[in-house]
């Protein structure tokens, strides 16, 4: 039988503890850079202008169908190589899981807005608005409403997926337990700790996009 032994990860706890705040500071990075790409080719999938309802469709599709993984390693190591210009693993990691957030963030947005009565976008026109303040002072703040709970569940996922930047060597909690791991030859106690602190993390922030459905189901 195996020996748990949890006491020889203490002199590790400050190594964990860093990797968990690059963690979350990399998940708050790729949530907000993640929402505004997402934003502007939700908008751009609704657009009357066909290019940019194109190179949106473009841009989700090819995202949203190809591994996060391959993502990473592909701006990595072969974006430099064909655009000359180099980049950090922080930098790769960022830009990857940005784009990659935005790809399903847009998707949550264009169906928020569509959901709107078309009658409200009629009437504003009708008001004198422009297109551009019917969709900011009318539609946006009604579609938000619907949107709030799938953009929590898809910046979970995002929390999730950040695990895959210590491919890259990003100093993560993933990659700080690895480090741990091959130094304690204790895997099993590592791992089990990372997926503890992820879950600890993960709980309350599921708990609130629950109350949140909940509020606004009732709210209907």
């Amino acid at each position: 039988m195996y020996n748990w032994d949890f006491n020889i990860l203490w002199s590790y706890r400050w190594l964990l503890f860093e990797g968990t705040l690059v963690t979350i500071a990399l998940t708050a990075s790729i949530v907000v850079l993640g929402l505004l790409m997402g934003l502007i080719a939700g908008l751009a999938q609704i657009s009357r202008f066909a290019f940019l309802r194109w190179v949106s469709w473009a841009y989700i599709e090819l995202f949203r169908c190809t591994p996060l993984l391959v993502q990473l390693l592909w701006f990595y190591y072969a974006l430099p190589i064909l655009t000359g210009i180099e980049m950090s693993a922080i930098t790769a990691a960022v830009l990857t899981l940005s784009l990659y957030g935005g790809s399903f963030y847009a998707e949550v947005i264009r169906g928020g807005i569509v959901t709107i009565d078309a009658g409200q976008r009629e009437a504003g026109l009708a008001l004198g608005l422009t297109p551009a303040r019917v969709m900011r002072r009318i539609i946006l703040p009604q579609a938000i409403k619907q949107m709030i709970p799938p953009l929590m569940n898809q910046s979970i996922i995002q929390f999730k997926n950040t695990s895959l930047v210590s491919v890259l060597a990003v100093p993560d909690l993933l990659y700080q337990g690895q480090s741990a791991a091959t130094e304690t030859y204790r895997p099993l106690e590592v791992y089990t700790v990372i997926a503890i602190i992820y879950f600890v993390v993960l709980v309350p922030l599921t708990a609130i996009v629950k109350k949140s459905e909940k509020a606004l189901r009732e709210s209907d």
